[in-house]
């Protein structure tokens, strides 16, 4: 693939609009209704229903196991389904491969990544979906992933090989990748999966201010309960491939619910920007054993 510094091609990069998808004229960005997925024989989910509004960040939680993943996949058109699943007010069936990825971009848990491959080169696969068959990238595509290295902070980062990269830069590589696809809807499959803390909140705050600048719906799941009553608008609790509470982060995180469908023990607290998950430990922590006679 041609680096920003090469002659790029002349060919334009293929306008989005009504002609390559839809119109974007529903409030609603993500409507699910009915989802069944079943995987090798076993019934992964069992009739599940979400709505997510234009712009609005829906994370869903759940122990393992419970579908989480499955849901995500099925609604970026990965997993085949029945079902009625809706991106704009256009059933997902009827949008071509490119109409689809040109709406929704995906960070998976663990991305496929091509042995040797650099972050250029990487980042730049998210404009596959605006190159022609046969054709190269455009001037206006290294120019989109150009801006997208440097937004995110890894233009001195664009020759490096990508598995050279600590964990944080890479979770940010693939980030830039989807970012790339200039998608309305961003399907995060437990983004902060191996991050330390710091890494973790970095990632966040960085979907947040994107977000908030272009309009941009978050789908994600994760483990990190805590994380998710922090920066979701709404979630939403699945168990045994259904949905089972679904709300503002202050009517899912609650210890009833949370014992019930994780079978922990917790305290959640109120914090400045939503409930906080604290484990509690089963027994009373015991002292030093006496060393000596009272």
């Amino acid at each position: 693939m041609t680096p920003p510094s090469s002659a790029p091609s002349s060919a334009p990069s293929p306008a989005r609009g009504p002609a390559t998808g839809p119109a974007l004229g529903s409030t609603l960005a993500i409507e699910v209704s009915g989802l069944v997925v079943d995987c090798g024989g076993t019934r992964i989910l069992r009739g599940v229903d979400l709505d997510v509004t234009r712009g609005e960040w829906v994370t869903v939680i759940g122990p393992n196991g419970a579908g989480k993943s499955t849901m995500l996949r099925a609604i970026g058109g990965a997993l085949p389904s029945s079902g009625a699943i809706t991106l704009f007010g256009t059933p997902l069936g009827s949008l071509s491969r490119t109409a689809r990825a040109r709406l929704v971009a995906t960070v998976a848990q663990h991305p496929i990544v091509p042995p040797g491959i650099g972050v250029l080169d990487y980042v730049l696969l998210g404009r596959t979906p605006y190159i022609p068959p046969l054709g190269r990238e455009s001037r206006q595509d290294l120019e989109v992933v150009s801006a997208t290295l440097r937004r995110l902070d890894l233009a001195r980062f664009a020759s490096r090989a990508l598995e050279t990269l600590s964990g944080g830069e890479r979770q940010r590589v693939f980030l830039a990748r989807a970012l790339a696809q200039e998608p309305q809807v961003l399907l995060l499959d437990e983004p902060t999966t191996a991050l330390d803390i710091g890494h973790q909140q970095d990632m966040l705050e960085l979907v947040d201010e994107l977000r908030a600048a272009e309009q941009i719906t978050v789908l994600a799941t994760t483990h990190e309960l805590s994380i998710a009553g922090e920066y979701a608008d709404r979630l939403v609790l699945v168990a045994a491939g259904q949905i089972v509470a679904a709300g503002p982060p202050e009517q899912v995180l609650t210890a009833d619910l949370l014992a019930k469908h994780y079978g922990a023990r917790v305290r959640v607290i109120d914090g400045e920007n939503g409930p906080l998950v604290v484990p509690v430990r089963a027994t009373t922590r015991r002292g030093p054993p006496a060393t000596g006679q009272p």
